[in-house]
C-alpha cells in the first residue's frame, strides 16, 4: 500500500516538475529565437557547417569560419560570437590533431585520432543545430583565443 502511494506521488511530482522544465525551456527558446532573426541564425549556423571542409581541404576548418566571420561579424552581433567560438574551437581541435599525429609514433595516436574526428563531426553538427535556434552555443575543451 505504502509503495502504490509513494509511487504515485513521485510520479505526479516528476510530471510537475518535467511540465514546468518544458515550460520553461519553451519560453526561453521563444525569447532567444525572437530576438536573433533568421538571418544571423543562418549565416552563424553556416559558419559552423563551413568547417566541416577541414575533412576534405588542408586547414579548410579554420579557414572557412574566418572568412564567413570576417564577413558578417559586423553585420550580425550573433555571427560575430558564433564565429569567433567557431574559430576557437578548430584552432584548439588543429592543435589536438597535430599531437595526436606526433603519438601515432607511441601507437596511441591512431585511436586518438579517431576519437578527435568523431568528437569533431559531433560538436559541429550540435553547434549548427543549436545556433541555428538561436542558442548561444559554447564548445567544451575549446582553448579562447578570441574574446
Amino acid at each position: 500500500m505504502l509503495n502504490k502511494e509513494v509511487g504515485w506521488l513521485l510520479s505526479g511530482c516528476l510530471y510537475k516538475n518535467n511540465h514546468m522544465g518544458a515550460v520553461m525551456n519553451q519560453e526561453i527558446e521563444e525569447s532567444t529565437s525572437e530576438t536573433i532573426d533568421k538571418d544571423a541564425r543562418t549565416w552563424a549556423m553556416i559558419t559552423h557547417l563551413v568547417a566541416l571542409a577541414g575533412f576534405v581541404l588542408p586547414f579548410g576548418n579554420i579557414l572557412g569560419p574566418l572568412v564567413i566571420w570576417s564577413i558578417k561579424k559586423d553585420e550580425h552581433a550573433f555571427v560575430n560570437e558564433q564565429g569567433k567560438e567557431a574559430i576557437n574551437f578548430q584552432l584548439t581541435m588543429t592543435i589536438a590533431f597535430i599531437v595526436a599525429f606526433i603519438l601515432v609514433f607511441v601507437v596511441i595516436g591512431i585511436p586518438l585520432l579517431v576519437v578527435l574526428c568523431i568528437f569533431t563531426l559531433i560538436m559541429i553538427v550540435v553547434a549548427a543545430v543549436k545556433t541555428n535556434d538561436g542558442t548561444h552555443f559554447r564548445y567544451p575543451v575549446t582553448i579562447r583565443f578570441f574574446k
